[in-house]
This record gives C-alpha cells, sequence and structure tokens, in this order.
C-alpha cells in the first residue's frame, strides 16, 4: 500500500486486466517456490513506526504535507491521515549491536523530525492510540493527499454498498458507534517489524512469529483509550479489524484485517492463494511491469492485512526475498520500550523455529489465535494456552518461559551480550512491574482523576525523557 497510483476510477475492463496480471504473477510465485529460487539470505531485520503530529492543545495537527515537505527524507512517508507519518529503518542483519544500532538510527530521525514539528508549533508522539482524537477528527477532509487513500476508500464503501462501517467494541466501558469512511484505520498506529528469512526457513519463521503474538502483544499494549472509553489494552486489534471490514462478519479468517486462516504448511505461498480466493480486489492498477516484480500481487497482499503478513521484497541483486512483517505491536511508549519489544520478538521467533520439533504441532491455531486476542483484551492478565497444553497468565508465562527462549535465540544469532542484556533486561522489568503503556495511562488517569488532554501532556513529557515505561512516574 505504499506505493502512489494515478487513477480512484475503475471500471470492469480495470478489473478483469488486473486479476490476469494477479493470477499469472501467482502461478509464476508458486513455481519459484517450489523451484527453491527465493534468496535463502537471513537473517535481516528492519522496522516501521507510525506517529503522531499533535498540536499545543494535544489535538491531532492535520499538517503531514508540510511536514513532509520540510524534513524532505525518504525513510519519512505519509500514513493514511493528515496527522501521522511513518517513519522508516534500514535492514540490518540480526547480529551484533544490531538493537542499538536500530535505536541510534531511530533516534537520529525522531529528533530530526521534532525539530522540524517544534518549528511548525506540533509535536510527534509514539502511542497506539493518541487518547484525544475524536470521532469528527476521522474524516475525509484529514486524508493524506494521496489517490491511493481515496481510491480504498472509495473501494471499500463500494463493497459494502455504501453501508456505513459499525465499530462496536467491548472492553472495560462499550464502545458501538457508526463511522461513514475508512478513516477510523487512522487511529491505529503501529510499530511494525520485520523479518526477512531465507525461503529454506520461511515457513517455520512464519508459524513461529503467530505462535508469539499473544505473549508479545500481551507485554506491549499501549492503546486503551478511544473517544473516552476504557476498551482493551490492545484498543487498536479491535479498531482495525473493523475499520475496513467488508466480509461476513462472522467469518474471523476471511476479514481483510485478520490474524490469518492457519499455519503455513509446506509454503508461504498458500498465503497468497488464500488472498486471491478470499480477498477481492481494491486497486486494480495495471502496472507496466515484468512478472518476476509480483508488482500486482504484492499491491494486492498490501490491502489485506494479516497481523502477521508474508511479503514479498528483493536482494541488492534483485533476488527475490521472503519476509514476515509482524504487525501486533502498537507504537510507543518510547524507542528504547519498542526496541526491547523487537528484541524479544526476533528472539522468540529464532529459537521456536529452531526447535527440532516445530511447536506449531504442539499449539493448535486456533489456541494461538486465541491468545492473541486475550493479550489484545487483558495484557499480562490474560490467560493463554502453552505448548505443553498448560493453561498460564501472561506474565508467569512471559517469565519462566519466553524470555529465556528469547535470549537463546539471540544468542544463536550471534546478537552481542550487551544488547542481549539490555533490551531483554527492559523487558523483563517491564512484565514484573506490570507497568506496560496501557496501565500507565489508564493508572495515571484514575490517580490524578484527570481528563485526557492532561493524560496526553504527561505521556509526552515522560516520553520526551527517553525513560523505558516501566520507570515512568505516576
Amino acid at each position: 500500500m505504499g506505493q502512489e497510483i494515478t487513477q480512484t476510477q475503475f471500471n470492469e475492463q480495470s478489473f478483469q486486466d488486473y486479476r490476469g496480471c494477479l493470477f499469472a504473477e501467482a502461478e509464476l510465485l508458486q513455481s519459484q517456490l517450489h523451484e527453491g529460487r527465493f534468496s535463502d539470505v537471513g537473517e535481516i531485520g528492519g522496522y516501521e513506526l507510525e506517529s503522531w503530529l499533535v498540536d499545543h492543545n494535544y489535538f491531532p495537527a492535520p499538517i503531514n504535507q508540510r511536514f513532509l515537505a520540510n524534513i524532505d527524507n525518504p525513510l519519512v512517508v505519509p500514513e493514511l491521515s493528515r496527522f501521522n507519518v511513518e517513519l522508516n529503518g534500514e535492514p540490518l542483519p540480526l547480529r551484533g549491536r544490531v538493537f542499538t544500532a536500530m535505536a541510534q538510527e531511530l533516534n537520529l530521525n525522531w529528533q530530526s523530525c521534532q525539530e522540524v514539528a517544534h518549528g511548525m508549533d506540533s509535536a510527534l508522539m509514539m502511542v497506539g492510540i493518541l487518547p484525544t482524537i475524536r470521532q469528527s477528527d476521522l474524516c475525509l477532509a484529514n486524508i493524506s493527499d494521496s489517490m491511493r487513500y481515496w481510491a480504498l476508500n472509495e473501494q471499500v464503501l463500494l463493497q459494502r454498498a455504501g453501508r456505513p462501517l459499525h465499530i462496536r467494541i467491548d472492553g472495560r466501558e462499550l464502545l458501538d458507534i457508526r463511522h461513514p469512511d475508512v478513516m477510523l484505520e487512522a487511529a491505529t498506529t503501529s510499530f511494525q517489524i520485520h523479518l526477512q528469512s531465507g525461503q529454506r526457513n520461511a515457513v517455520r519463521y512464519f508459524n513461529a512469529s503467530l505462535i508469539a503474538a499473544g505473549p508479545l502483544l500481551a507485554a506491549a499494549g499501549n492503546s486503551p483509550l478511544l473517544f473516552g472509553a476504557d476498551l482493551w489494552d490492545e484498543t487498536r486489534i479491535a479498531l482495525f479489524e473493523q475499520s475496513v471490514e467488508i466480509a461476513d462478519e462472522s467469518k474471523l479468517e476471511d476479514h481483510r484485517v485478520s490474524f490469518g486462516q492457519d499455519y503455513a504448511q509446506a509454503s508461504l505461498f498458500e498465503c497468497f492463494a488464500h488472498n486471491l480466493a478470499t480477498h477481492p480486489v481494491l486497486l486494480p492498477i495495471v502496472m507496466n511491469s515484468a512478472p518476476q516484480q509480483f508488482a500486482h500481487l504484492r499491491l494486492h497482499n498490501g490491502t489485506i492485512w494479516r497481523w502477521v503478513r508474508p511479503l514479498i521484497g528483493f536482494d541488492a541483486d534483485g533476488t527475490p526475498h521472503l519476509r514476515i512483517e509482524q504487525r501486533v505491536l502498537p507504537a510507543g511508549p518510547t524507542i528504547i520500550d519498542m526496541m526491547a519489544n523487537a528484541a524479544l520478538y526476533f528472539g522468540i521467533a529464532r529459537f521456536l523455529a529452531g526447535l527440532n520439533d516445530a511447536p506449531e504441532s504442539k499449539l493448535s491455531f486456533c489456541d494461538a489465535r486465541n491468545n492473541f486476542y486475550a493479550a489484545a483484551r487483558k495484557g499480562l492478565t490474560a490467560k493463554m494456552t502453552w505448548l505443553d497444553g498448560s493453561s498460564i497468565d501472561a506474565k508467569t508465562l512471559l517469565l519462566e518461559e519466553i524470555l529465556p527462549m528469547a535470549r537463546q535465540g539471540l544468542k544463536s544469532l550471534n546478537v552481542d551480550r550487551e544488547d542481549i542484556d539490555l533490551y531483554l533486561d527492559i523487558m523483563q522489568m517491564r512484565i514484573q512491574t506490570g507497568q506496560t503503556g496501557a496501565v500507565w495511562q489508564r493508572t495515571y488517569r484514575s490517580k490524578h482523576r484527570t481528563d485526557n488532554f492532561h493524560l496526553v501532556a504527561a505521556y509526552l513529557e515522560r516520553q520526551r525523557s527517553g525513560a523505558p515505561v516501566h520507570e515512568w512516574e505516576l
């Protein structure tokens, strides 16, 4: 979805032509994967950070077009709304002081962005859902100046026959609203982690990423509030799933945003085949590109937002490769917190993918999916099923099982001991204290009996300190 398009109106011929390209590329993908022609370079990590522009009153500031012109950095790009931007990182091999290097790069880009934002009487903020966002902010007047976003909105509404989107989130409180367009998606900002894997390991890494998603999310919740309602620890999950919905609400695996339909068995082609069989084309842009670029297949995949999504990319020499995009994590609370989240993900994915007995043979896909939604709702207090069939709370599971596994996984990647200790110790302290971003937001608001504006002010002050969230004062 990152690429620009040149039109927003399509006829039936557009869809027919696009589907022809799509199925030809799918056939080629299946053939190349079967022949082992994808890259075996791995393991390489990267990230995308979606962030908010806010004004001095802590409302969203819809100024990203001017902001992006002023920053003039190819690693900083627009998002769906005019008050969001995305910061990208250069991919790095997962070894040595990789997390320190990622943190240094992101810190430099973040500070440059903050300087530009301050010059525009605004600030950048990392949080899953901005507590001060209003439903009225999420309107087409605030859609980014990009044809692909207008086309996405139009096609989703056409698929829905013009029916408004229905958002119902039953958490600590109940939110039940309707909205006329896809702009609610803009309220959900993430820290998305990419893991490039050699083709021979891609299925194991994909399945390991699904198994890891629940525990990972339980330790990282940062989105409890929406339109004044206290909902899930990661309300972002429920909101995003309903904000671009097209399918029958009863078929979870057919949702445009979902946990997916199953583990991969023999090849990640299974995910792309499911895309073609289940999800109608939204953006039928026929491109002048060779089938080997998989441009139409990649665009279609970009309009299907699995929480763990396979991607096709290319090595520097043009060889196609497979990446896994771990999309479950919220933005924030701080850069060091997000790097701790990344370290936990890469470590546990490596450990699980390297087990002689594949863990997906011990934990059903249904249990992995249930763990994920339990974590989104309840965070560290969620009950989870683990590989031995036991039912255990997320906090205990993370401390006794997941963190030791992640340490072993990072060691096997040859990550330096200093990085392993720094970032996983931060994760351990967050879990032990129980103070995730979501818990801090709720506790601060309750303790001070304050509104969301004072909450955001206090959150921003602590975020600027750079201290990990478990050290934030209440």
